[in-house]
């Protein structure tokens, strides 16, 4: 691959490979549970952090490491479902079958315009873009977290047009970080439902499996999605250090009270989210 000349994200040679960390895939798999743990203390799948790592530390270029992002993504999704469906049972997620349906009309779509304007646009253009959607993150994080808020009890007309604008925003925004997006799920489900956030958590899995199938159908159209040819063992190394570092952060939950690890964790988007915006 070359860049071409409008340096379009999908056109970088460069950050196809992930620097000279990924021989030691020992400390890849450290890595990767260690983000597990982060986002698995605050019921997160780790994502949002794996996502500067791939870039700022391993040396991936923006479009590369959100493709690795999404591979790695979607396997977890694919592992954590079966397991929330123990602590959840089916039959008490089914009777809200329609919640899935009404985020899925936009969130599929969303994913795959996300998906193809990543591979379209140019890459200054892209890291700053993945700088916002950081800062956005982070302040969902804390809002979610200390701010109570009451379901809208909206009419039933109103919830589906609602829920498929918020459905399309949340696929273009996990398309272009390439998370899952229960972060940004959850709380319009929790809203507009009046759904108890146990049972949204699983909703919110099941939203996220076939969106990100979409996004990584669009990217996989990609010369960039080479990056994941290239790399098997780090690919592997570090999905397997997130799940095992998520299960360990979930075991975690509650240890440490959210006022504290909250903000600091919103921190540290915030600061990955400057570094990607000066990223060279």
């Amino acid at each position: 691959m070359s860049r071409d000349p409008q340096g379009t994200a999908s056109g970088l040679t460069a950050g196809t490979s992930p620097g000279r960390w990924r021989q030691s895939l020992p400390l890849v798999f450290l890595i990767g549970a260690a983000v597990g743990v982060l986002g698995g203390m605050i019921g997160l799948g780790g994502a949002e952090f794996r996502l500067p790592l791939l870039i700022g530390l391993f040396g991936l270029a923006a479009l590369p490491a959100i493709i690795m992002n999404k591979a790695m993504s979607l396997i977890v999704v694919i592992t954590a479902l079966p397991a929330r469906l123990l602590t959840v049972p089916l039959a008490e997620v089914t009777p809200y079958w329609y919640v899935i349906v009404n985020l899925l009309i936009g969130s599929l779509i969303g994913a795959w315009v996300g998906a193809n304007w990543a591979t379209k646009i140019a890459s200054k253009t892209l890291y700053r873009v993945l700088a916002a959607l950081l800062v956005l993150i982070a302040v969902v994080l804390v809002l979610t977290h200390f701010i109570a808020a009451n379901p809208l009890n909206l009419p039933v007309t109103w919830q589906w047009v609602i829920g498929v604008v918020a459905g399309f925003a949340i696929g273009v925004v996990a398309a272009l970080m390439g998370v899952a997006g229960g972060e940004l799920l959850i709380p319009p489900i929790v809203l507009l439902y009046g759904i108890d956030i146990k049972i949204a958590g699983t909703l919110s899995l099941a939203v996220s499996l076939p969106t990100m199938l979409v996004a990584f159908a669009r990217y996989s159209r990609d010369n960039s999605f080479t990056v994941l040819r290239q790399n098997p063992g780090f690919l592997i190394a570090m999905t397997a250090g997130s799940i095992v570092g998520t299960i360990i952060g979930g075991l975690l939950l509650g240890v440490f009270p959210s006022v504290v690890i909250v903000p600091l964790l919103a921190l540290l988007l915030v600061l990955s989210a400057w570094k990607v915006w000066n990223h060279k």
